[in-house]
């Protein structure tokens, strides 16, 4: 197949083409995010930047809609192929069914999908459709993966758990179901204002139904299309979401032929790692029957590779999964995060030396090396006794032990504003009530600190990189418990501790069994006993090593010091840690971390279990107010928490839950971060492309958005107006709306015509027939003087307030706002409200 003349030039971004007489055309930009069932469509996804996407590699989608017949189907897997193969291998390859697409695929449509019945004309490109001419009712669902699907225009479609847009043209009602989130009613007020202004260039009026009792104007409207409603409504549809613990089932199989035979063995099961994988064979990894990935190694033939999609198909079969599962094919060295994390172990990176000089300048770095800062701001610390904190002495911060919890609150200035990160930590013998002590009281602090405090659990053993720093090397961790001073009190005679690090700020030291098997010739012992501290330093340490041991001895002991070099020690010394014994001796390799890309998804409950919606390619927009977002680093797990979240306090257990329940075997000792909206530390925002630290001082809150949406008024009273004038006395026994009232409604829509789902278009400025005294005028474009900073009453007659800016002619709009109304409007809409209050449009 030829494809050259579908490919101008692939460039970063998003390219989408549909089937259309048995061939593949381009479908136009301001129809992104519309899917015909009757259709079927290609998508592609090139990467802006590696960072911009966490990645390199592209990715190649074939969606099929539920109507789409084999002809389509055929046309679409063709060009495909094609596609694939122009692409080359830095392709993963996606395989979705409509409404049950992947979490990638649904992420390139922020506003959400819209589901359009049946298909299109002959000639996309010469389709036209009167978009004020229309009545249709969407049925809106999901959080941060919406999706909207045409339905019957009729009452029977409704239920009380989701939410329903009856779409008249000029008017278009949101009826939110009783038992909607205020989150689900926030992101489905997004989709509907989206397509308010991709399909009706704005111009359209919206209301929104919350409380049928305290709408009945809009009511009166719905009930003149729907009929009078007659019993009630259905119970809310349960969610079909898969949870983390379905995620967590993962089977790796090994795929080859023997002769004419296709064989499948099934090869291991978690934990995985990436030795398993030859390059010269084919896997399939079955990941809980809800999605498939088959990897293909870069020395396996290319006709295994032309057969991925066949065999995974083939194993669904078998396996008796639904037609719909989920099919990701991933060539040997372009895997994607959600594959590489599903293994333990895969390529890793040698660890950055710390260069703190670079901070606070890239906010990137600090994410990377964990660190805020270098460690020198305010530090406090409370010791939980008697399950309520008790400050410690600063002369004992940092002397820490192991059947306690402690709060250390750190205090340091970024940007000009003060910011505080509190850390829970938590000893490895401390009790189940210290443990809910340390988390309570962390609480009573966050509320008085007016809610301002990141907080970071930490658990004994793993402690980040910055919390060792805001002690300059003098972490001790003692095994006995803590006094009334902090300090470790033993009765013991002889103790042993181990010097952990490879430079001298990020040191801790930590009491280990005083025997000889736990010595280690890379690093450094202090061997404390009768009369005597003997400071051990083994053949691999280093000199930043030794000069922060001799600082950590006076912290231990005050006993007589006694250096001793590893193979000269004294036989006092064999005697006190009961004879010789073997012990570690090998060079330790260079200090590696993990090579995985961050994931970022949304937290929530139903029926009991975590359910996680991935974000992929991610940026700050993705974080709504509603939200609990997990941000998996794989060293450290953030949970941001919206200022609107309902469920914060089970935040931390959704972490713990998502540690457990990992595929990969995580350890349940990485460090937990709770972040709050507006008080994100460089750890966390380093990790996004860009980062506006003043976004939320901007944010409007979906009441807000609602009560300051375009006032509907005059749009209401002309339907019910017209409603009204019918004196409808009767109606339909069936629910339905009667011919008499449709038409009613279909009179009073404007018949100007538009391109088949086009976006706010340049010089687009037709308007309905409720302003059509000042049509004319506004057909050229308003002066500027006229729309700028003038109070409503004083605009021309038939301009919406709330969206004077869009009757500026072309040539002003781009002067004024410095880009045009449709990149205008595709913007997100906080930030189209605050360019429109710094010009004098709002």
């Amino acid at each position: 197949m030829d494809i050259s003349k579908g490919l101008p030039a692939i460039q970063g971004g998003l390219h989408i083409w549909i089937t259309e007489n048995q061939k593949m055309v381009p479908v136009p930009e301001g129809a992104y995010g519309n899917f015909f069932e009757e259709h079927c469509y290609v998508i592609l996804h090139v990467p802006q930047s590696p960072k911009a996407t966490q990645g390199a590699s592209s990715d190649l989608h074939y969606w099929v809609g539920k109507q789409a017949g084999a002809e389509a189907q055929g046309t679409a897997a063709a060009f495909q192929q094609c596609l694939q193969e122009e692409l080359g291998a830095q392709t993963v390859l996606h395989c979705e069914a409509q409404a049950h697409e992947s979490d990638c695929f649904c992420s390139y449509f922020r506003s959400g999908i819209i589901y359009r019945k049946g298909g299109l004309a002959s000639d996309l490109k010469h389709v036209e459709t009167n978009f004020f001419n229309i009545q249709r009712l969407l049925h809106i669902k999901g959080r941060k993966h919406v999706s909207a699907t045409e339905v019957e225009l009729s009452w029977n479609s409704f239920n009380k758990g989701d939410i329903f847009l009856l779409d008249l043209g000029k008017m278009m009602i949101q009826w939110n179901g009783p038992k909607t989130s205020i989150s689900e009613k926030a992101r489905g007020l997004a989709l509907t204002y989206s397509l308010r202004d991709r399909e009706r260039g704005g111009r359209a009026q919206i209301g929104v139904v919350d409380d049928e009792a305290k709408a009945p104007d809009l009511m009166q409207i719905m009930e003149a299309v729907l009929g009078r409603r007659v019993g009630s409504l259905r119970a809310a549809t349960p969610s079909k979401d898969i949870n983390q613990l379905q995620k967590a089932s993962v089977r790796l199989y090994h795929v080859y032929e023997k002769g004419k035979d296709l064989v499948v063995v099934e090869l291991a099961t978690p934990p995985l790692t990436q030795d398993l994988l030859q390059e010269e064979d084919v896997y399939i990894l079955d990941q809980g029957g809800f999605k498939i990935y088959v990897w293909q190694g870069r020395m396996s033939s290319l006709q295994e590779r032309k057969a991925a999609f066949s065999r995974a198909v083939g194993f669904i079969q078998a396996k008796g999964y639904p037609t719909y599962t989920n099919v990701e094919v991933l060539n040997d060295g372009a895997e994607s995060a959600a594959f590489k994390q599903l293994f333990r172990t895969w390529y890793k990176l040698i660890h950055v030396k710390l260069d703190v000089s670079k901070l606070h300048t890239q906010p990137e770095l600090a994410a990377q090396l964990r660190m805020v800062d270098d460690g020198s701001g305010k530090v406090e610390v409370w010791c939980m006794e008697d399950l309520h904190r008790q400050p410690v002495d600063s002369k004992h911060h940092g002397q820490l032990c192991a059947g306690n919890c402690y709060l250390v609150l750190y205090t340091y200035q970024r940007l000009g504003r003060v910011q505080y990160i509190l850390y829970l930590w938590q000893g490895h013998q401390a009790t189940a009530d210290e443990i809910k002590a340390l988390n309570s009281n962390a609480e009573e602090l966050d509320v008085t600190y007016g809610g301002a405090l990141v907080q970071e659990h930490v658990t004994m053993g793993s402690e980040p990189p910055h919390f060792l720093a805001i002690f300059q090397g003098q972490l001790v961790i003692f095994q006995e418990r803590a006094g009334h001073h902090g300090k470790g009190q033993s009765a013991s005679t002889t103790r042993l501790f181990h010097v952990q690090g490879t430079d001298g700020q990020n040191t801790k030291t930590m009491e280990v069994p005083a025997r000889a098997s736990s010595l280690n010739s890379n690093d450094i012992f202090l061997l404390v006993t009768a009369g005597i501290c003997y400071l051990w330093f083994g053949k691999g340490c280093n000199g930043d090593q030794r000069e922060m041991a001799r600082v950590v001895v006076t912290v231990i002991s005050k006993k007589n010091e006694e250096t001793v070099l590893e193979g000269q020690e004294p036989p006092h010394f064999w005697e006190a840690l009961g004879g010789r014994a073997p012990y570690p001796s090998k060079k330790r390799l260079p200090e590696e971390v993990p090579r995985f890309q961050p994931r970022l998804f949304e937290c929530s409950r139903q029926m009991g279990c975590l359910v996680l919606a991935e974000v992929v390619f991610f940026s700050q927009e993705d974080l709504d107010e509603y939200d609990i977002m997990l941000l998996d680093t794989w060293q450290e797990i953030f949970l941001w928490l919206g200022e609107a979240a309902s469920e914060w306090k089970e935040a931390v257990a959704w972490g713990q839950e998502y540690l457990k329940t990992h595929p990969a075997g995580r350890s349940p000792a990485t460090p937990i971060v709770l972040v709050k909206q507006g008080h994100e530390p460089p750890t966390f925002t380093g990790w996004f492309f860009t980062w506006d630290p003043y976004k939320w001082t901007s944010h409007l809150s979906h009441k807000e958005v609602v009560e300051g949406s375009p006032a509907a008024t005059s749009t209401i009273s002309e339907i019910t107006a017209e409603v009204n004038n019918f004196r409808l006395s009767r109606w339909p026994g069936n629910g339905r709306a009667g011919a008499v009232a449709l038409q009613a409604l279909k009179g009073s829509q404007d018949s100007s015509e538009n391109e088949l789902m086009r976006g706010p278009k340049s010089g687009g400025t037709r308007t309905s027939s409720s302003v059509s005294s000042t049509s004319a005028t506004i057909n050229r474009g308003l002066r500027r003087e006229q729309l700028m900073h003038q109070a409503a009453e004083d605009l021309p007659e038939g301009v919406d307030p709330a969206r004077r800016e869009f009757y500026l002619s072309d040539s002003d709009f781009q002067d004024i706002f410095g880009k045009s109304k449709e990149e205008f409007y595709s913007m997100a809409t906080w930030r189209q409200q605050q360019e429109k209050k710094q010009l004098g449009f709002f």
